[in-house]
């Protein structure tokens, strides 16, 4: 039989012991846009439930898919207050706090699928501990592939879209001043009131990439898509920082491996989506529109121009939009 003091000290034991691993659970509160069953669902939940058993269940996550906590600013401002611990949310939502996660977003940038590979390759890094300085601890980045300019008439020059009521997201500075530099004043409008948008005849006219306009049902309102790669969008998983570093190093570590390994897939599952979306939209009798070469230059002279007028408002960078054009430079040299 235990002594008195022994049994004393052995409670005491159990008590610090059941405390203290309830201060080191970490239960992180996720919002996103991405609908349940989507893929991107698939693999976050996926991600999550390898989290949640390799830490014994000491960080788990809890998602809030669907918009149900409203769009990215919604979100980020319940991440300020607490409500919520992170998103998975565009990047063009995050740009008033790291300006510099913008430089995939100019328009007309990329030629092609693999000049953003090769991009990304070397400049990733960059984005990621941009927006740790900034409060956001972010795993790779899933890239959503190309926007297209889709609407219910054919666009085929920048004249021709200057008589369409353009939609752009609300919250996203950039997007409005790069439509701007087309001479367009857009429509700012929350996601989710944009089919509403598109049926009433508020708008006319979308950007967003062929599975988004698949999953969000955009493509039941719209005919015509420009065969121009308007702009590269990505998400990022974004958690609060302060939040993150209350998990132990070790479960850190965990998280990290297991997220990264997870949306790295969905980066690269978005891509066939995205090619598959492509078929079915054509398929479906949307009509793809390609600009004449005189057409491609008032378009890539309009892009330049918008481009430059990031870099003067400094909405950009200056220096890591240099290092892209740089990064083109090499690569369409070397094919």
């Amino acid at each position: 039989m235990f002594n008195k003091p022994v049994l004393k000290l052995f409670s005491f034991m159990l008590i610090l012991t059941f405390f203290c691993g309830t201060a080191r659970a970490v239960i992180l509160k996720i919002a996103t846009i991405s609908p349940e069953g989507s893929m991107w669902m698939e693999k976050m939940r996926e991600g999550a439930d390898q989290v949640a058993n390799a830490t014994d269940r000491r960080v788990t996550f809890k998602f809030y898919p669907g918009g149900v906590m409203g769009n990215d600013k919604a979100v980020l401002r319940k991440i300020r207050i607490n409500q919520l611990q992170g998103g998975a949310i565009m990047a063009g939502s995050l740009s008033s706090f790291f300006p510099g996660n913008q430089i995939y977003a100019q328009p007309l940038k990329f030629k092609s699928q693999e000049e953003v590979d090769y991009v990304r390759s070397h400049m990733d890094e960059y984005i990621i501990k941009g927006l740790d300085d900034a409060g956001f601890v972010c795993f790779t980045l899933m890239g959503g592939g190309f926007a297209y300019i889709m609407s219910k008439s054919a666009i085929s020059s920048v004249e021709d879209l200057r008589s369409r009521k353009i939609w752009v997201p609300d919250n996203d500075k950039m997007s409005v001043d790069s439509v701007g530099s087309f001479g367009v004043s857009p429509i700012a409008l929350p996601l989710a009131d944009v089919r509403t948008g598109l049926q009433s005849g508020l708008i006319d006219t979308v950007g967003t990439s062929p599975v988004g306009a698949i999953v969000l049902q955009w493509h039941t309102e719209i005919k015509y898509i420009t065969n121009l790669p308007l702009i590269y969008l990505y998400a990022v998983f974004a958690i609060d920082k302060d939040t993150f570093h209350k998990i132990s190093p070790e479960d850190q570590k965990v998280v990290y491996e297991i997220m990264n390994r997870e949306l790295k897939e969905v980066d690269r599952l978005n891509r066939e989506d995205n090619e598959k979306a492509i078929d079915a939209l054509k398929k479906q009798g949307i009509e793809f529109i390609t600009p004449s070469q005189e057409q491609m230059g008032e378009w890539l002279a309009a892009a330049a121009k918008a481009s430059r007028k990031m870099i003067v408002e400094q909405d950009l960078p200056k220096e890591p939009a240099d290092k892209v054009n740089a990064l083109l430079e090499q690569y369409r040299k070397n094919q």
